[in-house]
């Protein structure tokens, strides 16, 4: 099994450039499927999650190449509507298959999601919405099976407990394509993820109004063709790198980034006292030496991210004070905070909260990934600490984050991947 090795107290320096979005790639990629010719989508980041949701697509008739970042999907033999458990248990995303099955198929089969465990995922807002489009839906043996004869256009409400849902937009904006007349969909996800989705629904000629607000109008039935499309950069991808400079009192240039998805991510650093400035060719982070504590509120977007509290509670564990980070997404995303404290941390949990009491210094330990942006916490935790970290479990970083060790090791730390 590999692991990955940190040996801490080098400061980064120098560029980095930002991967293709993960989150934005996998819903384009079922998208792709309504199409009636070949998508070729570029600036694909090489991740397993992206090689199983191409192998769900495979499942479902479609053809898929993956090669040098950039994916071809040709939907013409997509005839089947079963994404089976081996697949969907190890990624969440698979259950955009349910939307796109319904829209071309009028019939989706769909194992009940996996993934990281951070906590319970219900996908009932992902059933409710396509309910009222029309769909009859059963739960049986581990099953989502979803048939419609015919799909209807509906006003829709998806907010849920902690706010919009991003996979229940996706797969009901999916489905609604297929719809008879005009479908509303209100306390839509106004993640970029989301935005993504519904630009590059566009372009394939679905002509859905209010991109990138809460309210979403989709017509229906609309004859949809194969585009080429460039997805955009990887935010947390590139908030986990701010904070990897700022974590080392690095310097460190970003490159290919979009600067306006990050301002959440961007104010807090420069509360804490990084300095961040926008030059020509990206974002440079540099360390600013005298950090502050705190207190950080996970919220949807446009607030602070709950993919990036994990990273962000490691560079708090060093700050000098106390400050508090609020989750109020998911229930199990603090069990990074037990392998902080193996390091030297001094974090205290209280439900949804997190106290953090900068420590002076952390020291290497063997620590265990217990998901994706735990296992990158891990790591910059390990860029900082006295002596080796190995992080192990690492078939999460994997799903997520492109040669993170070989970006890194560019930059000056000291890191490799060993068996």
């Amino acid at each position: 099994m590999q692991k990955i090795s940190v040996k801490g107290g080098k400061a980064l320096k120098g560029s980095v450039d930002i991967s293709g979005s993960k989150n934005a790639t996998l819903p384009v990629m079922t998208a792709a499927l309504l199409g009636q010719t070949l998508s070729t989508i570029h600036n694909v980041p090489y991740l397993n999650d992206i090689k199983t949701m191409a192998e769900v697509l495979r499942t479902l008739g479609a053809q898929v190449g993956l090669d040098d970042h950039q994916l071809k999907i040709d939907p013409v033999g997509f005839n089947k509507f079963e994404a089976p458990y081996e697949l969907v248990k190890t990624m969440r995303a698979s259950i955009y298959s349910l939307g796109a099955s319904l829209a071309r198929m009028g019939e989706a089969k769909v194992s009940l999601p996996g993934g990281c465990a951070i906590g319970a995922r219900p996908i009932d807002l992902h059933l409710k919405g396509v309910e009222q489009l029309g769909a009859k839906v059963t739960i049986e043996h581990g099953y989502v099976h979803a048939k419609a004869t015919k799909l209807k256009g509906a006003n829709i409400f998806l907010a849920g407990p902690h706010g919009p849902s991003l996979g229940a937009t996706v797969n009901v904006v999916l489905a609604a394509t297929a719809a008879e007349g005009t479908t509303v969909i209100e306390s839509a996800s106004i993640e970029p993820e989301v935005e993504e989705l519904v630009n590059f629904l566009n372009v394939m000629g679905a002509q859905i109004e209010g991109v990138g607000t809460s309210r979403l109008v989709i017509p229906g039935k609309k004859t949809l063709k194969g585009v080429d499309y460039t997805v955009i950069p990887d935010r947390v991808e590139a908030g986990t790198f701010m904070v990897a400079s700022a974590i080392t009192n690095g310097d460190v240039l970003l490159k290919k980034v979009n600067a306006n998805q990050l301002t959440a991510v961007t104010d807090k650093l420069r509360q804490i006292g990084v300095v961040i400035e926008e030059t020509a060719e990206g974002l440079r982070v540099r360390g600013g030496g005298d950090y502050k504590p705190a207190d950080v509120m996970i919220m949807p977007y446009p607030g602070f991210p709950t993919d990036m509290q994990a990273q962000i509670m490691a560079l708090l564990a060093v700050v000098p004070g106390i400050s508090i980070v609020t989750e109020t997404i998911w229930e199990n995303r603090f069990m990074h905070v037990f392998e902080l404290n193996r390091m030297g941390a001094d974090i205290n949990i209280d439900r949804s909260h997190a106290v953090v009491k900068g420590a002076k210094k952390l020291t290497g330990a063997p620590v265990m990934a217990s998901d994706l942006r735990a296992s990158a916490a891990l790591i910059l935790a390990g860029l900082v600490a006295d002596g080796e970290t190995l992080v192990q479990r690492i078939y999460h970083l994997d799903r997520g984050y492109e040669k993170i060790e070989t970006k890194l090791s560019a930059l000056g730390a000291d890191i490799q991947r060993v068996n």
